[in-house]
């Protein structure tokens, strides 16, 4: 007859407590049991009232070849009890689990747990990576803008400068060829208008002056047309007698010829 040792469930629900039981391997779950061996508390707190367990009834059935499950020979190994099955068992999963390992593929949940996490991991590198040099290459794209931008600018700035510089120059030019005919035409108005009020000046200071000698000037002409007058009726006057005289003269010796 093949023994197991393994848990039963009792109690109620949201409050789990297993007997620890020596059974037929036949035996269904709430079966007929050979012998309790303890129980197990999962919501004792207290470690050591955690598991109840009779050590040499245990010992006993083991002895016997009873097959503990995986539960119960990890709570056994726990309390120090070692066991066949349990070194047939940890050498067989060693044996898995190089087979495994040489092949390259995972043997347990703690392998697949632990390669996920890895592949996560390296994942997640990369990903950091990958934003790493994307920071950094707009990073590098803005500083060369920046730079190109600057550099523009001060291009734009220099162009600007050599204009100003240029059309100050021109400007100087023409002010220097332009500023002595505006010199010389300004000094003729000036002249001009300095005669005009001169003249206007002098006008205004020897209108009556002028007014009389203007008079004078008239008086005299008159005079000197009537004196030519006079002078010219005169000589006509005179010339018939002088004619007579000439005349009364030139008888007498013709007669005393």
């Amino acid at each position: 007859m093949a023994v197991k040792l393994r848990m039963t469930r009792i109690g109620r629900r949201h409050r789990p407590f297993f007997r620890i039981n020596a059974v037929e391997s036949r035996t269904p779950r709430d079966g007929k049991i050979l012998e309790k061996l303890g129980h197990y508390d999962p919501i004792e707190k207290d470690p050591a009232k955690q598991i109840i367990l009779d050590r040499e009834r245990t010992e006993y059935w083991l002895d016997k070849g009873a097959i503990p499950s995986d539960t119960v020979s990890q709570i056994l190994l726990r309390h120090g009890i070692k066991h066949e099955y349990a070194e047939q068992k940890a050498a067989r999963r060693a044996k898995a689990r190089a087979i495994a390992g040489a092949k390259g593929k995972l043997f347990n949940k703690a392998q697949r747990i632990a390669a996920k996490k890895e592949v996560e991991a390296a994942a997640e590198k990369i990903k950091t990576e990958a934003e790493a040099k994307t920071k950094e290459a707009e990073a590098k794209a803005k500083a060369s803008e920046e730079k190109a931008e600057v550099e523009t600018e001060a291009k734009v700035k220099a162009e600007e400068k050599i204009k100003a510089e240029t059309e100050a120059k021109a400007k100087a030019q023409v002010e220097e060829k332009v500023q002595p005919e505006l010199e010389a035409k300004l000094e003729t108005e000036t002249s001009e208008e300095k005669i005009e009020a001169k003249t206007e000046t002098v006008e205004e200071k020897a209108g009556p002056e002028a007014a009389a000698e203007e008079e004078t000037e008239a008086k005299a002409d008159e005079e000197k047309t009537e004196a030519k007058t006079k002078t010219a009726e005169e000589k006509t006057e005179a010339e018939p007698e002088a004619k007579a005289e000439t005349e009364a003269a030139a008888e007498p010796e013709t007669k005393e010829e």
